[in-house]
């Protein structure tokens, strides 16, 4: 039950110890310090103090607009709602013995401190580096091959490099850094350095998931619009040359991947039926000429497995096998090739609290995203 336990503590407000909720008083809000209250305690701390709103944990001083929505909570909290009673599965699925996948966690990267409430993940094919978007005060860091910060950037309000909320990352072929930013909507680039080269701020309702083609072109996932986008640009020269739509009437898609050898593209809708508890999720997958080659939903994944699945970031193995992180039951999940479907089995069934992201390096590890103790887990063959 410690499992339970632990999820029931993070799902609450630590200062009145009243649960989370999704809108209202009770919203999840992050300080920059990295610390997270409810939306009620942040208003009432923000009044009583004199030097704008005091962290009650650490004592720093924070302006109320400061103030930032918890992502990694209201995503746990959307998937709690899609499976009714989150802490009592994750009990059982923490019970239940670990199914053998042959991967071995080899190093963990950054933790609480270091990342805060990371959103995305992404390797770079050149150097092997990791870019990371997170809501710290420098919004990408990217961790070098022996696990240390190499470098950071992306400040909230800084000329050039600005980063307001990122959703999501990717690395272009050429080394460039592209950031999804909710915070103004926008599509942007940097060097490796740090050094801002595009941003695009025209044409997204809320541009979510991002992954690159092996043509080096940017896949995008536009959550509010429904659609998905193409984007080619020369990043080194700022310049952007071609976005399109190249397909639409999606669902709320958010986490989004290309395989490297077929060109094919996986998408996660989320979808929101009538009456409480009915948030699933649903993976689709398109051949590179954007056709539906196979789809498989919560429901359908139920008829081969037992337990309801929740999807948040997709990714292709090499042999170009869909893989997905599953928040409600805290695993990585291979579903097999489209032509395949449905194929239901775990890669990681352990050791992983809120898994929110995932991407493979060129050596064929595989590195898993966890909001839940703010991490990047890496894993090779054993």
């Amino acid at each position: 039950m410690a499992a339970a336990e632990e999820l029931l503590a993070l799902l609450e407000c630590k200062v009145c110890f009243e649960p989370f909720g999704p809108s209202g008083q009770r919203r999840p809000r992050n300080l920059p310090c990295g610390h997270v209250l409810c939306q009620d305690c942040a208003a009432a701390l923000g009044a009583a103090g004199r030097h704008g709103l005091e962290c009650p944990f650490c004592r720093r001083a924070w302006g109320s607009s400061e103030t930032s929505d918890c992502l990694p909570l209201l995503q746990l909290l959307e998937a709690a709602g899609a499976a009714g009673s989150l802490p009592l599965a994750a009990a059982e699925a923490a019970a239940a013995p670990a199914a053998p996948s042959g991967l071995a966690l080899r190093i963990s990267l950054g933790g609480w401190g270091q990342l805060v409430n990371p959103s995305g993940v992404a390797a770079c094919p050149r150097s092997g580096r990791l870019a990371v978007a997170h809501d710290g005060k420098k919004r990408i860091k990217v961790f070098g091959a022996s696990g240390a910060c190499v470098r950071q950037f992306g400040e909230r309000g800084e000329a050039g490099n600005d980063v307001k909320y990122p959703l999501d990352v990717a690395v272009t072929l050429d080394g460039h850094v592209v950031v999804s930013d909710g915070g103004d909507r926008s599509i942007k680039a940097f060097d490796l350095e740090g050094r801002g080269t595009l941003a695009i701020r025209e044409g997204f309702s809320l541009p979510w998931g991002l992954d690159i083609t092996r043509e080096n072109e940017v896949v995008v996932t536009d959550s509010e619009a429904g659609a998905l986008y193409r984007l080619a640009a020369d990043f080194g020269k700022g310049k952007l040359r071609k976005l399109q739509v190249i397909q639409a009437k999606l669902t709320s898609p958010r986490g989004v991947a290309v395989a490297q050898a077929s060109g094919a593209i996986a998408v996660i809708e989320h979808l929101r039926a009538k009456g409480a508890n009915n948030s699933s999720t649903r993976v689709k997958i398109f051949s590179a000429d954007m056709k539906l080659l196979g789809q498989m939903d919560t429901f359908g994944l139920n008829l081969i497995f037992p337990s309801k699945i929740y999807a948040t970031a997709v990714a292709f193995d090499r042999e170009g096998q869909v893989i997905v992180t599953d928040v409600y039951n805290q695993a990585v999940v291979c579903l097999g090739k489209p032509e395949e479907f449905p194929v239901f089995k775990p890669i990681i069934s352990h050791g992983l609290s809120y898994p929110v992201g995932l991407t493979y390096m060129t050596n064929n590890s595989l590195v898993v995203l966890d909001g839940g103790d703010h991490s990047v887990k890496i894993y090779s063959s054993t």
